[in-house]
C-alpha cells in the first residue's frame, strides 16, 4: 500500500472502542440481547460491544451493578491482522495491524510490533520488541535483531519507505531511518543508526552508521539463520 491508500483507509474506517463489560446485581430483570455479544451467568452478565453503547445502557439500566469495565483502544482506526492467515510462526504478544504481509515460514517473537502497509519477506525472524513501522519492505531471510526500530513513512506521506533487501541481519537495538535502502547481504551492528544507504554485503555500524568492511566468510559464520527456527 501507498501512503495515500492508508491514509484513505485510516480516515475513512470506522474508529471503534471495544469495551468488556461486567455486571452484576438484579441482571435476570434485564434484557441483553441488544449487545453483540454476551454470557449470563447465575448473578452476572458479561458483555462485549462498543463502549458508547454499553455506556447508554448503563444510564438505562440504574438497577444494575457494573462490576468492571475494560478497554484496551480509544477510537482506534485500525484493526489487529487475523494472524491465523499467515503461515508462519508468531509468538504471543507480538502486535501485527491489518494491512501487513507476512511471509511464509516467518518468525515474529513476543512483544514484536508490525504497523499497517509492512510487507516481511519469507523466512525472516522479527526478533522481540522490534518495531516495524508503516510501509517498511522486509526482505526474505532476515533476522531483525530485538529491539531495532524500522522507521515508517505514513506521515508525511511523500516520504521513501524503507527497503531491507534479502540475507541482511540487525543487531539489537539498531535503528533505520526513513527512506534508508540496506542492500542483500548486508550486517548492521548492534545499536547503530544507519541514516543513508548501505550497498549490499556490506557491515556498518556506529552513530551514524559507516562500512566498516564487506562481508566475508567470518561474519556469514557469525551471522548465519537457523533454518530449524523456522520450521512449523
Amino acid at each position: 500500500m501507498d501512503a495515500s491508500e492508508i491514509i484513505k483507509f485510516i480516515s475513512e474506517s470506522k474508529k471503534r472502542t471495544p469495551a468488556r463489560v461486567l455486571f452484576k446485581g438484579a441482571v435476570s430483570s434485564v434484557d441483553f440481547s441488544c449487545f453483540d455479544e454476551f454470557y449470563a451467568g447465575i448473578d452476572f452478565v458479561e458483555v462485549y460491544d462498543e463502549l458508547v453503547k454499553i455506556r447508554a445502557f448503563i444510564e438505562k439500566h440504574p438497577e444494575i451493578e457494573v462490576g468492571r469495565i475494560e478497554v484496551d483502544r480509544n477510537n482506534s482506526a485500525v484493526p489487529l491482522a487475523d494472524i491465523s492467515k499467515f503461515n508462519a510462526r508468531i509468538e504471543p504478544g507480538a502486535v501485527i495491524r491489518d494491512k501487513v504481509d507476512v511471509g511464509e515460514r516467518c518468525v515474529i517473537m513476543m512483544g514484536a510490533v508490525i504497523n499497517i502497509g509492512a510487507e516481511i519477506g519469507a523466512g525472516t525472524m522479527i526478533d522481540m520488541n522490534a518495531v516495524v513501522g508503516g510501509r517498511a519492505l522486509i526482505g526474505k531471510n532476515c533476522h531483525i535483531g530485538a529491539g531495532t526500530v524500522i522507521a515508517g513513512v505514513i506521515e508525511p506521506p511523500s516520504a521513501t519507505p524503507v527497503v531491507i533487501e534479502d540475507n541482511v541481519l540487525t543487531g539489537a537495538n539498531a535503528v533505520v531511518l526513513e527512506g534508508v535502502k540496506i542492500g542483500k547481504g548486508s550486517v548492521v551492528a548492534a545499536g547503530a543508526v544507519v541514516t543513508a544507504d548501505i550497498p549490499p554485503y556490506s557491515v556498518v555500524a556506529g552513530v551514524p552508521a559507516k562500512i566498516i568492511k564487506k562481508v566475508d566468510d567470518k561474519t556469514r559464520s557469525k551471522t548465519e539463520l537457523v533454518e530449524a527456527l523456522r520450521n512449523l
